[in-house]
């Protein structure tokens, strides 16, 4: 799950990508709304959490071009405003969701993930030979029995599974599952990779190696 978060407030901005990377989320971060359109077009992303009171142009404004140019991302709406008349202009524009800050942070993750549940084309749980993943608790099991992993680890598995049966690469894993501006060596997606092969073990999948191209999730040979 990638969302894109569009803040002005420095410290509020960190404080929910925090939040929401602990759920396992991929997060960018705008502090502005001339940039969205540029950011979309560069990333595919889940949902966008989106300020109203943003320098330049504004939330409202945001929302306006995206929904004219037939872009239905979820959009959940911050504002400090809590006048009625800001809240439904808002959705009459095509937001889809909005909160009033001060908010709880367990409500804006319930928020967020309620949203991409509704827009989200893949299924909410993942099923491959004995492994299954459910993607908004964020569960993994190998025959019923739990299985521990690391963010990034889960975030791995998760494409892999997304994408089973097909060849990816290194470099296609890093783009999706990391946010602008960290970084990721191939090196590191190796060792994720290898990790994970060890705690599936008993789930009659592999993760096989191409060497040249990448890796591919599949299901043993009988």
């Amino acid at each position: 799950m990638h969302v894109l978060l569009v803040e002005d407030d420095v410290i509020l901005s960190d404080g929910i990508a925090r939040a929401l990377t602990s759920q396992g989320m991929a997060v960018d971060i705008l502090n502005n709304g001339n940039d969205v359109e540029i950011a979309l077009q560069r990333n595919s992303v889940s949902m966008m959490i989106l300020d109203i009171g943003l320098p330049g142009i504004d939330g409202f404004e945001v929302v306006r071009r995206l929904r004219r140019r037939g872009n239905q991302i979820p959009v959940l709406l911050l504002t400090a405003r809590d006048a009625l008349q800001d809240r439904v202009h808002g959705l009459e524009l095509g937001a889809d969701d909005y909160l009033v800050k001060p908010f709880a942070t367990p409500e804006l993750i319930a928020r967020v993930k309620a949203l991409i549940r509704r827009s989200s084309p893949n299924p909410l749980e993942l099923h491959i030979g004995g492994l299954s993943l459910d993607t908004f608790s964020k569960r993994a099991r190998v025959n019923g029995s739990n299985l521990e992993l690391s963010v990034r680890e889960w975030a791995v598995l998760e494409y892999l599974m997304h994408q089973s049966s097909r060849v990816v690469s290194k470099q296609q894993i890093i783009d999706a599952i990391l946010p602008w501006g960290e970084e990721l060596t191939l090196n590191a997606v190796e060792v994720y990779v290898s990790r994970i092969r060890l705690k599936i073990t008993d789930a009659n999948i592999a993760i096989r190696t191409i060497r040249g191209f990448g890796y591919m999730l599949e299901l043993k040979a009988a």
